[in-house]
């Protein structure tokens, strides 16, 4: 059982609803957003077009989340038009990372801290970190360090820590293929098992699902690389790997097959709780606000960006566990 602060508490619970599980919506993207809206227009919509963006999916959706992940470059505006009952996270590290250097190296934002975004409203912080489990042992070392000092400063300011984990291989580039989905079982639930403990202060994890669903029997298209009853048995190592919360990210696959491997984690018996969902929710909306402009943007949300979260809250309504039989403040 985790043990937190009344305020740490109060801040998970205005992250979630009122079972205590976590629906939230990600629109922290940087530079993929940029490229994403570049590629529908004719016109370069510079900065201004990002943040307007953000705020349109802010206003739309969140009546329909929990809670809301927003940068502090271009998402602070989105915050402001939130819906007043969804909770605010907000990202503290820099977007990307160098590809010249090996190890996919951490940095935080330099103009910001925990405090400062504490003080500009975030109820809690999250923190992407790209690791590999079998990456050489100085290049972890690394991340374990400042993972720890980010853990800190939020146990500082007794503010929530959320850190999103990232997996890949450092022999293989390609994350999307059969052999990376051979290998993420491992690199995903190890991974947990690291950032579990009590070193790093973390309070809620943000994971990938442990398998390439587009690999599992029944789901795959064309090669299977693992049968129902493994990627089964892998859901339900990695709910077993932890004790703290933890939430799915939908890492960019459509809402359908999101929303399909929660019903299979459900099944498997993963007790996670709840989700922070991105790109499933609002990326087919981007085309039509970078070609058309800013109303039939706004419309795409209020219809299929709504139908959107609206279903994913219907299963998550009927897969998700409470974190509250996770978390004590006693």
């Amino acid at each position: 059982m985790l043990k937190v602060s009344s305020n740490k508490m109060e801040a998970l619970k205005r992250l979630s609803d009122e079972k205590g599980v976590i629906g939230a919506l990600a629109i922290d993207q940087r530079g993929s957003l940029k490229k994403m809206i570049a590629a529908g227009s004719t016109t370069d919509v510079g900065d201004e077009g990002i943040v307007r963006f953000k705020e349109l999916v802010s206003e739309e959706l969140t009546p329909f989340a929990t809670s809301i992940l927003l940068d502090p470059e271009y998402g602070l505006p989105a915050a402001k038009v939130r819906d007043k009952e969804a909770g605010l996270l907000v990202a503290y590290e820099k977007t990307g990372y160098d590809a010249t250097e090996p190890g996919r190296l951490p940095d935080l934002l330099p103009e910001w801290s925990v405090k400062r975004l504490k003080a500009a409203g975030a109820d809690a912080i999250k923190f992407l970190l790209y690791y590999d489990i079998d990456e050489d042992r100085k290049i972890n070392e690394q991340k374990h360090v400042f993972m720890e000092r980010v853990g800190s400063e939020c146990l500082a300011e007794d503010i929530p820590f959320f850190l999103e984990i990232v997996t890949y291989d450092a022999t293989n580039e390609d994350v999307k293929g059969a052999a990376f989905a051979k290998v993420k079982p491992h690199k995903v639930i190890e991974a947990m098992k690291e950032f579990s403990k009590a070193d790093y202060k973390v309070d809620v994890l943000k994971m990938e699902v442990p398998v390439n669903m587009n690999f599992v029997e029944g789901f795959a298209k064309e090669e299977t690389v693992y049968t129902k009853e493994e990627a089964t048995a892998y859901f339900k190592e990695q709910s077993q790997a932890t004790d703290l919360p933890f939430i799915f990210l939908s890492a960019g696959v459509s809402a359908k097959l999101f929303q399909d491997t929660l019903v299979f984690a459900k099944e498997a018996g993963s007790t996670f709780n709840g989700v922070l969902c991105g790109r499933a929710t609002w990326s087919e909306g981007v085309e039509p606000y970078a070609t058309k402009g800013e109303e039939v943007g706004r419309e795409w949300l209020k219809t299929t960006g709504k139908q959107n979260i609206e279903e994913l809250n219907a299963v998550l309504n009927t897969t998700a566990s409470s974190w509250y039989d996770k978390v004590s403040n006693k």
